[in-house]
C-alpha cells in the first residue's frame, strides 16, 4: 500500500530551540529567480504562504485557486496539494508544526482553528500589507534570534491569526460559544484521526461524552452540515487523495479506508462523487 508523500518543515539552518517545528522563509530569495514547482503531497505541518506578488497555480484538497496579488493560502496538516508559484512572486512562506503555537489558553488555541478554516484569502491591498507588516517582524526576529524570541513570534503568530480572521468575511459569526465551536474541534480532530475504523455518529458522541442529538446540534450551528455529512465528506476526501496522489489498487484503498466490502466502497464513492473510483482517477489525475 503505497503513502501519500509527507513532508515535513526543511530547515535551512541550524534551529536547536526549534528543531524543526517552525520555519519562515522570504519568497523572494526561496524562489531565487526560478518557478516553484511542487507535485501532489501533504504536510504534517501548517501552512502559510502570504503573498504581496502573486502569480501560478494552487490546488489544496483538489480545490483549484489561482494565484494571485494581496493573497494569503492556510493548510492545515494532512491537508494534500499541489502547487505551481512563478518567478518573482514575493512574500512569505511561515511553517509551523502543532506544537511550537499551540498556546495553553483555550482563546488564542480557538484563534488558529477559526483562521485555518479557509484555506484561500483574497485581501485588499491595504490588508495584505497589515499581514506582511506582521510577517516581516516575525521573519526579523527568526532570523536575529534574541532573547526570548520565541515568545515573540508566538504572540505576533496571535495577533496575525487576529487580523486574518477580520479580514475574512465569510469567517464563522462570532456568536458560536467557545464550548460549541471546542466541541467541533475536537470532533473534527477525533474524526480525523479515527475515520478508518469508526464512521458512526453515535461513536464519536460517545468520545465527546454527547447526544448524537448534541454532536448534531454543534456541527449544524457551526457548519450547517449534519455530523453524517461531515463523516461521509472525510471519507470521500481521503478516498480521492489515495485515488489520485498513489497507484493503489481500488480495493486496498477501499480495505485502507476500513472497507472490507470492495462493493459497497465503490458504490458508495460513485453515489458521493458520481464517478466510480476508477472513473474519478481516469478523470482527474
Amino acid at each position: 500500500m503505497d503513502r501519500i508523500p509527507i513532508r515535513h518543515i526543511n530547515v535551512t539552518q541550524k534551529e536547536p530551540d526549534f528543531s524543526g517545528s517552525f520555519s519562515i522563509r522570504d519568497i523572494h530569495n526561496l524562489l531565487a529567480g526560478a518557478d516553484m514547482v511542487q507535485e501532489l503531497h501533504r504536510h504534517d505541518f501548517f501552512y502559510i504562504l502570504v503573498l504581496k506578488k502573486g502569480a501560478g497555480h494552487h490546488e489544496i484538497d483538489f480545490i483549484p485557486y489561482t494565484v494571485d496579488d494581496n493573497s494569503v493560502f492556510f493548510m492545515r496538516p494532512g491537508q494534500v496539494h499541489q502547487l505551481v508559484l512563478k518567478a518573482g512572486s514575493t512574500g512569505y512562506l511561515m511553517q509551523f508544526r502543532d506544537e511550537f503555537y499551540f498556546p495553553h489558553d483555550r482563546v488564542s488555541n480557538q484563534l488558529l482553528h477559526k483562521a485555518s478554516n479557509a484555506n484561500h484569502y483574497q485581501l485588499t491591498a491595504a490588508g495584505l500589507q497589515k499581514l506582511l507588516t506582521i510577517m516581516t517582524y516575525i521573519f526579523q526576529e527568526y532570523a536575529d534570534k534574541q532573547e526570548r524570541y520565541e515568545e515573540v513570534i508566538k504572540a505576533n503568530m496571535g495577533i496575525f491569526f487576529i487580523e486574518l480572521i477580520r479580514q475574512n468575511s465569510s469567517a464563522p459569526s462570532g456568536d458560536v460559544s467557545l464550548y460549541t465551536q471546542e466541541r467541533l474541534e475536537k470532533f473534527l480532530e477525533l474524526l480525523e484521526a479515527n475515520i478508518f475504523t469508526h464512521k458512526q455518529v453515535s461513536q464519536y458522541a460517545v468520545m465527546l461524552n454527547l447526544s448524537t442529538y448534541q454532536l448534531n446540534a454543534i456541527t449544524k450551528v457551526t457548519l450547517n452540515k449534519t455530523c453524517s455529512e461531515l463523516i461521509n465528506e472525510h471519507i470521500i476526501l481521503e478516498a480521492k487523495r489515495y485515488l489520485l496522489a498513489t497507484s493503489n489498487q481500488v480495493n486496498e484503498i477501499a480495505y485502507h479506508l476500513g472497507y472490507e466490502d470492495v462493493s459497497y466502497f465503490i458504490r458508495f464513492f460513485k453515489k458521493h462523487t458520481g464517478y466510480s473510483p476508477e472513473a474519478f482517477r481516469h478523470n482527474f489525475r
